[in-house]
Formats: structure tokens, sequence, C-alpha cells
């Protein structure tokens, strides 16, 4: 039946009007929940002028929260209550009290504590990382819990298929989450092949709630493996061949892992309870005993993500900013920080502090490279030290503050890192493992240039152009 132009023009009004009092409803919303004013009022003028297109568009990539995600150590309710009761308790014993002040705030945004009687081996590049991993996984015994952002089917990728396909038939339990974004080149029949083997595969963000499904704008970027409940490995390194510099387009790859063995393991391992519970939804029986190592070095497990009742990372980065009295050095394979991080490392090169920023010379991800140059820009006249890093491609992500503390983890300086993406990092006031991480340090700023002030001013107008517009970007890179 064909509509008349009349009644067209009517259906086509009111779709208009309901479009738009739809709009009016998620601008409640976004006043509600959308933290930057920047953010709120880009949100709100896409909601009044093209509400048809900004509302779906909100749903996937505004929201600033992971729904349904449950913390289990900040609540007394849930099904992973007892879990963490446990874990608190086996725990205590070897609790101790935080460095200084920063220590104690990185602690209860993360909500975990500092423990003794750990063990931390600082494990640098794809080969010593792949070496130490394998190793551990083939010593299972009772289970493995493994969480990359990244799995590939390649040399790297099927090495990693048939050391848990190994451990299976060998009646070790075998848990794997992979993030569906971060892992989409990964063929379906790689999975099939570790399912067949009766090994739990699940793609974070894809539960059986049918609206996780839009929450793509929320990764989950952490990378762990826990052996037995006994060691744990955690920092930048992916499942891929690129990460043993494989890859010709970067050549060799800079990265920085860690291997814990101790009390800190159970902290490790409580985060991928949550994670596996938000996937799998199903609470996994684990080993909770806490044996100490006699090496008996501090470490705190500390956990970020946008179900955090605040910008966990971002608030870290910026007390480690406030906290540093005359070093802070921080390596990332981006720099797009948000205003308050910026201020604070501005603030600390202003009174003298040596803030170093260590980021690639090649890029990974042309707008956020692009973005970078224009943060560059607005931080060396403040005394901030950028380098870009020439031997390669750079993707660890470590920070030094003072000689209080060092951190290997998987946080980045950008704002998916500050927001969206779920990360884990461990820190450490551990002497011995600091000067590991200065000496590891000092030798990848001798293989880097000191980014210059004119840099940016001897670049193409239509770069400068380029380099601020995908600044604009900045929220969702």
């Amino acid at each position: 039946m064909m509509l008349g132009m009349d009644e067209f023009t009517w259906l086509t009004g009111l779709g208009l009007f309901l479009a738009h009092l739809l709009g009016f409803v998620h601008i409640i919303h976004v006043l509600l929940n959308v933290r930057s004013s920047q953010g709120a009022i880009a949100w709100i003028l896409a909601l009044i002028v093209i509400p048809w297109a900004a509302i779906p568009f909100y749903w996937v990539a505004g929201r600033t929260r992971f729904d349904g995600y449950v913390r289990a150590r900040r609540s007394d309710e849930g099904k992973l209550r007892n879990q963490a009761n446990e874990m608190r308790q086996k725990l205590h014993e070897h609790s101790i009290p935080p460095i200084d002040a920063f220590g104690s705030a990185a602690e209860h945004l993360g909500g975990l504590p500092f423990t003794n009687g750990n063990r931390l081996e600082l494990l640098i590049n794809g080969e010593a990382t792949f070496k130490a991993m394998f190793k551990a996984i083939s010593s299972a015994q009772e289970y493995l819990l493994i969480n990359f952002y990244i799995v590939k089917d390649d040399k790297v990728g099927k090495r990693f298929q048939e050391a848990l396909i190994e451990r299976a038939r060998a009646g070790v339990r075998v848990y794997l989450i992979y993030d569906g974004f971060g892992s989409h080149s990964l063929p379906r029949r790689y999975v099939n092949k570790l399912e067949n083997e009766g090994i739990q595969c699940h793609a974070f963000g894809t539960n059986n709630k049918w609206w996780s499904r839009l929450q793509i704008n929320f990764r989950n970027h952490r990378k762990i493996v826990v052996i037995d409940g006994k060691t744990a490995f955690l920092g930048g390194i992916n499942i891929g061949d690129e990460y043993l510099g494989e890859n010709p387009k970067f050549g060799h790859w800079r990265d920085t892992h860690i291997r814990i063995t101790g009390p800190a393991v159970q902290a490790v391992q409580l985060v991928y309870l949550e994670d596996w519970n938000w996937a799998a939804n199903e609470i996994l029986d684990l080993n909770w005993s806490c044996t100490p190592h006699a090496a008996n070095q501090e470490c705190a497990i500390i956990p970020t993500g946008p179900s955090d009742f605040a910008d966990s990372w971002q608030l870290i980065v910026a007390e480690a900013a406030n906290s540093a009295r005359h070093r802070l050095w921080i390596t990332s394979p981006y720099f797009v920080p948000d205003g308050g991080v910026l201020t604070a490392l501005k603030t600390a090169a202003l009174r003298g502090v040596d803030v170093r920023i260590l980021i690639p010379e090649k890029p990974d991800h042309l707008i956020v490279w692009l973005a970078a140059f224009s943060y560059q820009a607005e931080s060396l006249p403040f005394g901030i030290k950028l380098y870009r890093y020439t031997a390669g491609f750079l993707h660890q992500k470590t920070m030094l503050i003072d000689e209080r503390l060092a951190c290997v983890g998987t946080a980045n300086l950008d704002n998916r890192s500050f927001r969206l993406n779920f990360e884990i990092s461990a820190f450490t006031s551990d002497a011995a493992f600091i000067r590991d991480v200065e000496e590891m340090l000092e030798k990848d700023f001798a293989d880097a240039r000191k980014i210059d002030h004119d840099e940016l001013e001897d670049r193409p107008f239509h770069f400068k152009i380029a380099s601020r517009a995908a600044r604009l970007m900045a929220p969702i890179l």
C-alpha cells in the first residue's frame, strides 16, 4: 500500500519528533554520567542536531562505565564475595603499609594491598618473556588462567595453542579470555580447536547479556597468565610474532613484562576471577594459599577499569606526578594525556622534577601518533622532556617514581587506559627491582632521540592541521 504525500510527511514529522524526544532523554543521561565538560557538550550538541545518528553511537562509544561488571573486592554482596574474603584473609598476614601517600592512594584506587614475601623478575622483550612464560605453562599441574588482549594465529600463536592443548590433555584445567576487539583477526577455527580439547574460551565483553554487545568501546587490555595460583605474568606483551620483532613493519619490538611469585599472585588471580565471572558467569575453584618467597620483595597489584568508582589510572598517573620529588620516568606507546594528567606533569616539571616521557618514533596507530605531536608542543615549554625511541617500536608500559616506586603493567598514557580499558599494573618499592628498571630505562633513553621544541614548528602546515584534528579525537583514541 503506497503512502500519500500527506501521510509520508506526517510520519516523517512524527519520527523526527520521537527522535528528538529520545535525544532529550539521552541528554539527561549525558548530564548525569559523562564526566568531562568537553565530552558532555559534544554529545549534547550531537543529540540535539542529529539524534537519530547520535543515539546509537552514544550507546556504543559514549558511555564511560562498563555496566554489569562485579567489583568483588569492594562489594559486600555478590557471588564473588566469599572468594574475595578468603583471598583477603590469606593476604592479611603478608600485607604491609604503603610506602607513602602515593602508595596509599594507589592501593585505595586498586582495592588490593601491598604485600611482602614476593619475588619479582623483570622480563625484557618478547624472547625472554615467552621463554619464561611457556616454561611456566608447561609446569602447570592444576589450572591455567590466561587473559590476552591480542591472540594471533601465527607462529607464536600456534605455539601458544599447542602449549595449552598439551596441558589440557594432561588433565590441567585451562581458561582463556581474549578481547573480541583486540583479537578480531583470530579465526574461529583457532578457538574451536582449543574448545575441542576441553579448554574453556570466552571473548571478553560478549557474555550472555545481550546488551553487553553494545559495549564494544570498552576493552579488556590486560595480559595475565596465572599458573596454579603460584606464579603470575603480566605486562605489555600479547600473543603474536611481532613481539619477537618478526613483523617487518616494526622490526625490533621493545616491550617489558614481569613474572611474580608469592602472595601478590593471589591478587592477580582475583582480578582474573572477576573477569572470568563477567565473561562466563562462573565462579572458578582456585588455590588461594599464599606461600611467601625468600626474596621478600614488596608488591601491590593495581587493577583499573571502566567499572571503577573513579577514573583510577588517570588519578594514579596524576598523583605520581604530584608526589614525585626529583624523577618521574614514563614509557608508553601513546602520549595522549587528558587535561588533569598534563597539568600534573607540567607542574612537576616546573618544580624541577626530571619528567621524561618515552614514546615510539614509529607509529602503530596513525591518529594516536599524530595527536601526540600537539601534546608535545604543549609540554616542552614547561620542562617536560619527551623522547622518541628509534631502535624499533616501543610498546612497554613502565613508570619510575624517584627511588621509591617502579611500575610495570598494561596501561598506556592515553584516554583509553584512563577511562575505557580494563588494565592491570604491578607496583613495587623494592630497591633492587627499582635499580633494574632504572638500568633498563637508561638503555632505552640511550636508544632514543630527545624531541626539540621546534620539531612541530618545522613540520608542514597540513601536518599541524592533521595533528590538531587528531587531538580532537583524543577522548575515544
